[in-house]
């Protein structure tokens, strides 16, 4: 008996998806500003130039691609390897802050991938021309790879500009990454870019916890390390402990939250939505079963390549593409192909057909001509 008082309430998956669509801005469109969104997401997935977009139009009500290109030119936000040592869009702030947080998780990492491949190289020395040379001018990674491999001649080429990428805390700057301009990666150091220092030293991770439960929650200490690849959190949600809600998943998993966050009913409606290939609900969490059924795990990729998704009651349920001037389809028009995994009822692709025409009208408006088809 005393183990059952003692017990946190249970949230069943489907609650936990509910909570967790809500918390992602996917269970209703936000009205908030585009930065905004970017800071509560705690960044985009951004390995690619056009996921930033989709993710935002998958989220907010009244986004306009042209609203994050301005945000980008303007220097609000910026292109940056950070957590996982993967390309994200955050805010100015978070090129800042989370950059040195997630060095030991992601960059550091990665550098020692590569390490052997370094022999010789003085890596301290590599930094400093590397930074020399980027806050000269903005530098292509052919031409900074060209710059090193003159002082180290022997060494590998990608090596080189690897550890420059994993040691310093470079930004892509514009036109890489605008909503249809967009240009070769060039790189600078987030200080020159922005005008102002990294934190120095990195900043504790708890606020992050809190932002991640925020943004990601209700969760366990691994889904934030799979999230991070940092280790060591589970002193900090110690820590945190105190002023978290404690509760379980069906498998007896202690997950954490916010007291005051949303965690909607299970049985709240969840409309359709369309993700971006790498999307943020799908890539944080270390039981993604929560989003993705068991039978439908792997089938986003083809091999390296992930595709964009898309839900249906909240859950993954299959990709979708987008054709304009190529596979038959002319230059005047774009065809978004949907590709279920299963057979939708009748109203699931009826608002699964609205949903992809709102997104087109979005991502396509200087296109006459929108087309939505189904493919088995």
């Amino acid at each position: 008996m005393a183990a059952q008082k003692n017990a946190h309430p249970v949230l069943t998956r489907r609650a936990l998806n509910r909570a967790t669509l809500d918390r992602q801005l996917l269970l209703r469109r936000s009205a908030r500003p585009a930065e905004d969104a970017v800071r509560h997401l705690v960044g985009l997935q951004a390995q690619n130039t056009k996921p930033p977009y989709y993710a935002l139009t998958a989220r907010l009500d009244g986004f306009r691609p042209e609203d994050l290109s301005a945000l980008m030119e303007s220097r609000a936000v910026a292109r940056m390897v950070t957590m996982r040592s993967t390309i994200h869009t955050h805010t100015a702030d978070d090129c800042l802050a989370l950059r040195p947080l997630m060095q030991a998780g992601g960059p550091d990492r990665e550098l020692k991938v590569f390490h052997k491949r370094l022999d010789g190289v003085d890596l301290d020395r590599l930094a400093a021309l590397s930074r020399a040379a980027v806050e000269e001018k903005p530098r292509p990674v052919k031409e900074l790879r060209t710059l090193l491999l003159a002082e180290w001649p022997d060494a590998d080429p990608l090596a080189l500009t690897v550890a420059a990428r994993c040691i310093l805390p470079l930004v892509q700057v514009t036109p890489r990454g605008l909503w249809g301009r967009s240009g070769q990666v060039a790189l600078t150091t987030a200080e020159h870019w922005f005008g102002r220092p990294v934190a120095d030293p990195p900043p504790a991770p708890d606020e992050t916890v809190r932002r991640y439960l925020a943004a990601f929650g209700p969760a366990s200490v691994k889904d934030m390390q799979a999230w991070s690849m940092l280790t060591g959190l589970r002193e900090a949600f110690e820590r945190l402990r105190p002023e978290l809600l404690v509760l379980q998943d069906e498998n007896g998993v202690e997950l954490f939250d916010l007291p005051d966050a949303p965690r909607p009913d299970a049985d709240t409606p969840a409309p359709p939505r369309l993700l971006a290939e790498f999307d943020n609900l799908l890539l944080s969490h270390a039981d993604r079963s929560r989003v993705v059924p068991p039978e439908y795990k792997g089938r986003t990729w083809s091999g390296n390549q992930a595709h964009p998704t898309f839900l249906l009651d909240g859950f993954l349920a299959g990709t979708w593409r987008l054709d304009t001037g190529r596979n038959g389809v002319g230059k005047n028009s774009v065809v978004m192909t949907l590709q279920p995994f299963a057979a939708p009822t009748r109203a699931q692709r009826a608002a699964l057909q609205e949903e992809a025409g709102r997104t087109l009208s979005v991502l396509a408006s200087d296109v006459a001509d929108h087309d939505v088809r189904f493919e088995d």
